[in-house]
């Protein structure tokens, strides 16, 4: 039964074609697919490790990040809305949550940036741009990006982050709590009509917050242009994660007398380390599902196939040099990971083992803003369709272990030779050129 009702499932996911499909059909569909792949990603177990790499990046950086926060947010006058904000984002973690922000407080009020003088300051950046380079990677793994930013992109961009980031996020928490006390909005409480809209603003305005906060991170960090509308769907997505974990987490964890009766007087910090982790693969999350909204073509098992035959490479690498010097020939806009995937309609992931050969053989190289754009090397007269086939057919070998280094007979020997002569007798004097 539980095998008819996969196959039914599979049938229903990807058999039915959104264009013919109503349109609430069609979202209902295009989300399953979204959420398929998103869990298929968790399952895989590589969010999970990444979260853990952020938990331990996290506890080494966050005291020196607030600490440089604190002074920023001293210069606007809005040093104040730091523990608020604080006890914000720890508020799953109920009373005890209370008791870490308050140390986390007294860590950064002893961390005076002032006197830490030019190497102490510099040794503080560099540890929170660590953590900001780990956010960056783990997103660019999601996204499967693989070119990074330059030193120069990343020094502006992560101190953006650093800087900006905070300044929005606690001056946020403080009109949040001027809202609150307000004496104007104290007396607009006890008039029925205006009261009631009020406590509704008071409600909803937390869930927008975290829903804009998490949108504009899932914009910034990865190394890629990233949709608004993919960001704010996987924004969404992990809001409401955030807050149905968050309360699950304070009533089985945090309440439970468990943790405290084993862990003593470490509790809390096991307690606070493992909510780290579950808010890191909450953002992870919903990283993943911005980039199934944005790339709904790469959510299918077969675009996850990276495994490829011989005579697939082979194809795919003259598919591949074909179009790039078709585009270049033409004048037209130089081709891209992401054109190349779908005109060949293979995964971006697959694509790269190809191209990455093909570079390492001098045959192509990248130009434009993060190095996106790919362009023949050479002219397309000296490119010869044997060195093309050549560079897929050594790829990934390696130093210690190459065919001449295998022990065999003459007989066999005699076979690959001939193998070899065929092939360059086959296209011998043919140059990518003539793939035009």
């Amino acid at each position: 039964m539980f095998t008819n009702l996969q196959n039914t499932f599979n049938h229903l996911l990807w058999s039915t074609n959104l264009k013919d499909a109503n349109k609430p059909q069609a979202l209902l569909i295009s989300a399953l697919r979204v959420f398929y792949g998103a869990i298929r990603d968790l399952s895989g177990g590589l969010p999970s490790l990444r979260a853990m790499g952020l938990v331990y990046t996290t506890l080494l950086s966050l005291v020196p990040l607030l600490a440089v926060s604190f002074s920023v947010l001293k210069g606007f006058g809005a040093h104040n809305q730091l523990e608020p904000a604080l006890l914000n984002l720890l508020e799953p973690l109920g009373e005890k949550g209370l008791q870490v922000s308050q140390q986390i407080i007294s860590f950064v009020d002893n961390m005076k940036v002032g006197v830490l003088g030019s190497i102490g300051l510099l040794f503080l950046i560099l540890t929170v741009l660590s953590l900001v380079k780990k956010i960056e990677s783990a997103f660019n793994f999601t996204w499967r990006i693989n070119v990074t930013r330059n030193i120069f992109q990343r020094f502006s961009n992560y101190l953006s982050v650093i800087l900006i980031g905070p300044l929005l996020l606690f001056t946020a928490a403080g009109i949040n709590a001027s809202f609150n006390s307000s004496a104007v909005v104290e007396k607009l409480l006890t008039i029925e009509i205006f009261g009631s809209v009020l406590l509704l603003i008071g409600e909803i305005t937390p869930y927008i917050l975290t829903t804009l906060s998490f949108t504009l991170i899932y914009i910034l960090i990865p190394n890629t242009k990233v949709r608004f509308k993919s960001a704010f769907y996987g924004a969404l997505v992990a809001m409401l994660l955030w807050k149905m974990i968050g309360a699950l987490f304070t009533t089985f964890i945090v309440d439970s007398t468990n943790y405290t009766a084993i862990y003593s007087g470490f509790a809390i910090m096991i307690i606070f380390m493992l909510w780290i982790y579950i808010s890191w693969l909450i953002v992870l999350t919903g990283a993943s599902i911005s980039y199934y909204h944005q790339n709904p073509d790469r959510i299918s098992d077969q675009s996850q196939i990276i495994r490829l035959s011989c005579r697939l490479r082979e194809k795919l690498a003259l598919t591949v040099m074909q179009r790039i010097a078709i585009n270049f020939h033409n004048n037209e806009t130089a081709c891209t990971l992401k054109t190349l995937a779908k005109t060949t309609r293979i995964s971006e992931a697959a694509l790269m083992m190809i191209i990455t050969a093909l570079q390492a053989n001098h045959l192509i190289t990248t130009t434009g803003n993060n190095n996106q754009y790919y362009l023949p090397r050479q002219s397309l007269e000296n490119i010869t369709i044997k060195q093309i086939l050549d560079a897929v057919r050594s790829a990934e070998e390696v130093a210690q272990l190459r065919p001449e280094d295998i022990d065999s007979t003459i007989q066999v020997e005699a076979i690959i030779t001939t193998l070899d002569t065929s092939l360059t007798n086959a296209v011998k004097n043919k140059t990518l050129k003539d793939l035009l």
